[in-house]
């Protein structure tokens, strides 16, 4: 489908990309990179954020988001160096399956930590690092947020969070900065689906559990972020955006049985 962005749409612009290393966050830094921005992208691995880098013409930064310090010196070398920052994802998340009695503290500590912590110093350290009035912040954040999942409890946990942050700031920065969240459903290509349907039966469960009948793509993804950037959501804050085929609104596998019930 044809972007109805015009190429040159964030000429001029910064954006940082937290977590911009691989999957969904790559690609809204990629897509940022198109459409004209300087981008920078933040990973923990050198050699990964370096090679990420090379790949979409980016600025290369290490840091781990857990910890303050580093990522604050981090954002300020991109004001340093490519300018005050217009656009900042924060993107880096950790998972894995387990129930709760199979977790240790720790373990759930972990997730909490590099979602929620991280999401919170990487929007707490950028504020006198931004271009304002008019930047514009985006946390990426889960449906686990809203609808509990078994054996995903640090996820939960830290999404719902995530979420409660993005409205605080969303009221406490408003109107020098828009601060939104999206919400990505089952994306193809990524290590998290790849986790959770390794298989083709796995696969077709979750086809029919989604309204669209599909994966989403990392572009969508991108291109919702671009929107929320853009100045047609210029009115848009405090809200977090489902981009996820209808995958929240309920089990669309119960349509088809519910037909044969009228």
């Amino acid at each position: 489908m044809p972007s109805p962005f015009r190429p040159d749409l964030f000429a001029g612009k910064v954006a940082f990309v937290a977590g911009g290393t691989s999957g969904i966050n790559l690609g809204i830094a990629a897509r940022f990179a198109e459409l004209g921005a300087k981008v920078a992208i933040l990973g923990r691995n050198p050699e990964k954020a370096q090679a990420a880098a090379d790949g979409i013409g980016a600025l290369a930064l290490t840091a781990d988001v857990r910890d303050f310090a580093a990522t604050r010196a981090a954002m300020e070398r991109v004001r340093n160096e490519l300018g005050p920052m217009d656009f900042v994802v924060s993107g880096a998340a950790g998972n894995f399956l387990a129930p709760v009695l199979g977790m240790s503290a720790n373990a759930f500590k972990a997730v909490v930590d590099i979602d929620l912590i991280g999401t919170f110093n990487v929007f707490r350290g950028c504020h006198d690092l931004l271009n304002l009035p008019g930047a514009s912040l985006i946390a990426i954040t889960a449906g686990q947020a809203v609808n509990a999942m078994a054996l995903q409890a640090h996820a939960c946990a830290a999404k719902a969070g995530i979420n409660q942050l993005v409205r605080v700031l969303a009221l406490e920065w408003g109107p020098e900065v828009r601060v939104n969240g999206i919400s990505p459903g089952p994306i193809a290509g990524t290590e998290g689906m790849a986790r959770l349907a390794p298989d083709a039966s796995t696969q077709d469960k979750h086809f029919a559990r989604i309204a669209a009948k599909r994966w989403g793509e990392i572009g969508e993804i991108a291109e919702a972020a671009v929107w929320l950037c853009s100045d047609a959501a210029a009115y848009v804050t405090g809200t977090i955006i489902d981009v996820d085929g209808g995958s929240q609104v309920g089990d669309a596998s119960r349509v088809d049985l519910m037909k044969g019930l009228a």
